[in-house]
């Protein structure tokens, strides 16, 4: 029998066994809480600082939100305040929009940066500047190989240097030599465009990010030597400049957006504004004065992933029909002219019936909700053909068909098996669009009793716009070309410059919400007669026009003159026919209103006149370049030929300090599908939860360039992506995992400890 004393004996005996487990399970817990701590910790990532750009390279899966990867020897370099301000001023029928790029390099070496961006097709770039602190440096218009040199040439002795080159009408590079560890240099360009108009509503588009190109392979054709034989290999390149248009791509699903864009767009319409309305991102309007309003971005920057559409509208019912608009420049007189005429329907006469050619990309550029738009547009156009209609659907991506031999009444079987075989197309493959439009403009019947009309729905992501212009100025013969652009970032150069060749139309679809609205505008167009046989007469004074051959004019759609006069006397008079009936209308030109940048626009369609002879053949290529030389030196403009360079005089970089080359990556296109366009790549799990666009804080406005901000952070702006998670997530989630388990296992240990305490008493 154990005795009192025994039992006293026992728990003395048991007490610092007791002790020793009590502070094994207290360090075992503060162990583990601890190691959470730290992972905690190493979670959250630097700020970016200049202090800490030495040691800041990683691999693409690592890029933080809203960062842009500067490509070095050692890897990658978070390049994350990289970004562009868009500032645009609407003043009536034209905009004018100011371009600044941020470019700033967070590594330790002395680099070369070079950026592919987009600008409207139409748009009149005369304008660069260089801001270095508090230097400003101004280009000057060069012909392109001067420029080029003179660049080079600034680049080797370690000046900083600035160079603006046209690859398309709507393609860009600006190269940025010199940037110094840790430095920031804006480089700014400007432009002039026209508004567009359609019916009632005007709009301008910012296109924000170059689509990946289909580039076809170069034809070679080739013969064996023989001894005395003389023939040899010849190579012929499509797209002999693809290297120049085909930046990196990031994939979205490892790496963050980047190139986070502002826009701010100063509206003075000219006339009582209804609605304004921004279709792919959200917008908030501030009233400064009764004749301006301010549009800005709701959610501040965002990523260069799509095109930013503006529409507006007059607070009446009827949009103007006439707007005539001069400039004094020198000693000339430049004149833009909007002339819409009236929606005139066929008097006393049967519209005669049509065979419409349905045409749709499903190449992989096509893949994601680009495939959905498409179908969906052409799902609606088969249910808008006529009884007495005829059509066929062509489908093309490195391969094609055509659905019918030949067209064949829309009677409702022959629409039932194409809407079948339209909704079960996928997206995939390159895109050859030469051979798809060959097709399409193969005209078997030639019937005159049908108006022939080819409906082309497509993403135009090719490199080789310069082949379809020329198949189109070849084979178009009787039809009608209305292209229908596709997706977030359609390459509206070739969309224009194909349906002004086809003598059509260009539609652009950015959503599946703008099918129906769209697709009904065009077969508005489609469905009624166009305004045709176009002239236009100066009563007094010599006027060098624009366009030379005046275009057919379809429903809604203005006239666009330009022209530079000797003298603002008289009257122009335009006259055509719309449907069957006469047209005719006066203006005057001394009730021509103020405009700006007349000149400029009147040039920049001068030069694209002289493209279209060259594709044409009613100019030789050394005709049309002689003219658009003397344009683009005349009037200060960036083209194929000429580009803007600004150097700065002082060297920067010390002599002996090697230069390294970066070319920016940009964007996949909102709504793309990368494995469709590259195929299945590999994933990592550093990939990144949300999509950011961090920007500048300061407004970038740059007025008159005396003075430039300091570089601020803006807060974020999340996308939503596919729900993975970053490395830095990863340690964060693990943090909280040990934290976790510490607490539960000092809880348990606590309870033990009790229950051992009671056992005990």
């Amino acid at each position: 029998m154990t005795t009192c004393d025994e039992i006293e004996a026992d728990k003395r005996s048991e007490q610092p066994s007791l002790i020793r487990l009590v502070l094994f399970f207290v360090m075992q817990g503060a162990a583990v809480i601890l190691v959470g701590f730290a992972a905690l910790f190493l979670s959250f990532e630097p700020v970016w600082s200049a202090e800490r750009l030495q040691s800041n390279f990683l691999k693409p899966g690592d890029a933080r939100a809203g960062s842009l990867l500067l490509k070095i020897d050692e890897g990658y370099a978070d390049a994350s305040r990289l970004g562009a301000d868009v500032d645009l001023t609407v003043s009536g029928p034209t905009v004018r929009a100011r371009v600044t790029q941020i470019f700033r390099n967070p590594s330790k070496d002395w680099v070369e940066a070079v950026y592919v961006y987009p600008l409207p097709a139409g748009g009149a770039v005369d304008s660069l500047k260089m801001v270095i602190g508090d230097r400003v440096v101004v280009g000057d218009i060069k012909e392109r190989q001067q420029a080029k040199a003179i660049y080079e040439q600034a680049k080797q002795s370690g000046q900083k240097a600035a160079l603006t080159e046209q690859e398309r009408p709507n393609i860009f590079t600006n190269s940025v030599a010199n940037i110094g560890p840790g430095e920031t240099v804006l480089v700014q360009i400007e432009y002039q465009e026209p508004v567009q108009q359609s019916g009632n509503a005007f709009s301008l588009r910012v296109p924000m990010v170059v689509a990946p190109r289909y580039n076809p392979a170069p034809v070679v054709q080739s013969v064996d030597f023989r001894p005395g034989s003389g023939w040899g290999a010849i190579k012929s390149d499509p797209v002999p400049d693809r290297d120049r248009i085909s930046p990196e791509v990031l994939d979205p699903a490892i790496n963050a957006t980047v190139n986070p864009t502002r826009v701010t767009v100063r509206l003075q319409a000219g006339f009582p504004l209804g609605e304004v309305k921004s279709h792919h991102h959200a917008i908030k309007t501030e009233k400064p004065d009764a004749n301006t309003d301010i549009i800005t971005l709701a959610e501040g920057p965002v990523p260069a992933d799509r095109d930013f559409e503006l529409t507006w509208k007059p607070a009446a019912e009827m949009a103007p029909s006439v707007g005539l608009f001069r400039e004094r420049v020198g000693d000339s007189d430049y004149l833009l002219a909007f002339v819409t005429p009236p929606s005139v329907e066929q008097a006393q006469q049967k519209p005669l019936p049509r065979e419409v050619i349905f045409v749709i990309d499903n190449s992989g550029s096509m893949g994601g909700v680009s495939i959905i738009q498409a179908k969906a547009s052409l799902t609606y156009a088969l249910g808008r053909l006529q009884p007495n209609d005829r059509f066929n659907v062509i489908r093309f991506d490195d391969t094609m068909d055509v659905l019918f031999p030949s067209a064949v009444p829309a009677d409702r079987a022959h629409i039932g098996r194409a809407t079948s075989f339209v909704g079960a197309l996928q997206a995939n493959g390159g895109t050859e669009m030469v051979p798809a439009m060959r097709a399409a403009l193969f005209d078997k019947a030639g019937d005159a009793n049908y108006v022939r009309q080819v409906v082309f729905l497509t993403d135009g992501a090719i490199g080789n716009e310069q082949q379809l212009f020329e198949t189109i100025n070849a084979l178009r013969g009787r039809s009608r070309i209305f292209m229908v652009g596709i997706g977030s970032a359609p390459n509206t150069y070739l969309m224009t410059r194909a349906a002004e060749l086809g003598r059509g139309t260009f539609t652009h679809i950015g959503s599946v919400e703008q099918v129906e609205e769209r697709m009904r505008s065009l077969f508005a167009k489609l469905e009624n007669p166009a305004v045709t046989n176009l002239a236009a007469k100066f009563s007094d004074a010599s006027a060098d026009m624009t366009p030379a051959a005046l275009p057919d004019i379809y429903r809604d759609e203005p006239l666009v003159l330009a022209a530079k006069l000797d003298k603002l006397t008289g009257s122009v008079e335009i006259k055509g026919r719309a449907g069957d009936r006469p047209w005719i209308v006066t203006l005057p030109l001394t009730s021509a209103a103020e405009g700006k940048g007349l000149s400029k626009l009147w040039a920049r369609r001068k030069i694209a006149d002289a493209e279209v002879a060259r594709t044409t053949r009613q100019a030789t290529p050394e005709e049309a370049d002689k003219t658009i030389l003397a344009l683009a030196l005349e009037h200060q403009l960036v083209t194929r030929l000429t580009s803007l360079v600004a150097v700065d005089k002082t060297p920067s970089r010390p002599e002996g300090e090697p230069l390294k080359f970066s070319e920016l990556p940009i964007n996949l296109p909102a709504g793309w599908d990368i494995e469709k366009l590259f195929g299945e790549r590999p994933r990592v799990p550093a990939t990144p939860t949300e999509r950011h666009a961090d920007t500048d804080e300061a407004r970038l406005q740059v007025a008159a360039l005396k003075r430039v901000q300091p570089i601020a952070t803006q807060a974020p702006n999340a996308i939503a992506l596919p729900k993975t998670a970053t490395d830095a997530e990863l340690k964060m989630i693990a943090g909280v995992i040990l934290l976790t388990v510490g607490l539960i296992l000092l809880v348990f240990n606590r309870r033990q400890f009790n229950r051992r305490q009671m056992s005990l008493r």
